[in-house]
């Protein structure tokens, strides 16, 4: 039984709202969360060779769109979607004020990191560093963590295989998510600090929220019971 009650349905074309959710592993792991929440998409939806971008629901006040999940958080931003599931990871490199991320969905567990080669890191202090080179998806993230401590980070931005970049001689550090560390050590590379804990989260458009807040203020709601559900569950 989905959580929350029910959420006001829509009339309209026009009213009907769209969810934006990421390609990859967080659409595996939030079709149970979807599902609590009160939402079905068409059987299509989970084929990784459809080429549809946007699918029905069970619900007709619902469609959804399957994006990068970067690009998640720019759909919901810009109200081309209203809500959306996003990681805290993409939410924190783009800092969209448009965006309001009221539930932590408990999926999509993982950490932001830094990583060097494991012989730099038998000798490296990294207390000592005032200007670095760093290979990451995260640039402003990055920059705005180093800043902190007053050390200039030069990023370089990857969009995958970064575990190449020490290897290649592109740059001696990577910041990217880290789940079990294995293709790290695998790539001869470690841990060296953790960034931000990330997780995904149910996000809104706030223009929405405050121009339809019993509508989205609802799907808030069933959303937050879905995780809560899922979290007593699992214990």
């Amino acid at each position: 039984m989905a959580g929350g009650g029910d959420a006001p349905r829509t009339d309209s074309a026009s009213d009907k709202l769209i969810l934006a959710l990421p390609k990859g592993r967080i659409l595996a792991e939030s079709a149970p969360v979807l599902h609590a929440a009160g939402i079905d998409p068409e059987p299509s939806f989970y084929d990784e060779n459809a080429r549809a971008l946007r699918f029905a629901t069970n619900r007709p006040d619902i469609d959804i769109i399957r994006v990068r999940s970067f690009d998640v958080a720019t759909f919901v931003a810009f109200g081309a979607a209203h809500l959306g599931i996003c990681g805290s990871d993409v939410l924190l490199e783009f800092d969209f004020s448009e965006i309001y991320a009221p539930v932590d969905l408990g999926i999509g567990r993982c950490r932001l990191s830094v990583a060097e080669p494991a012989d730099l890191a038998a000798s490296d202090d990294p207390a000592r560093w005032s200007h670095i080179r760093i290979a990451t998806k995260y640039p402003e993230l990055t920059k705005r963590h180093f800043a902190a401590r007053g050390v200039q980070a030069e990023c370089i931005k990857l969009n995958g295989a970064m575990e190449l970049a020490p290897t290649l001689g592109l740059c001696h550090r990577i910041v990217d998510l880290v789940s079990s560390g294995r293709t790290l050590t695998e790539n001869g590379l470690k841990e060296i600090e953790r960034i931000a804990e990330v997780s995904s989260r149910f996000i809104v458009n706030r223009a929405a929220l405050k121009t339809r807040p019993e509508v989205v203020g609802a799907w808030i709601e069933r959303f937050r019971a879905a995780a809560r559900n899922a979290i007593a569950d699992a214990a």
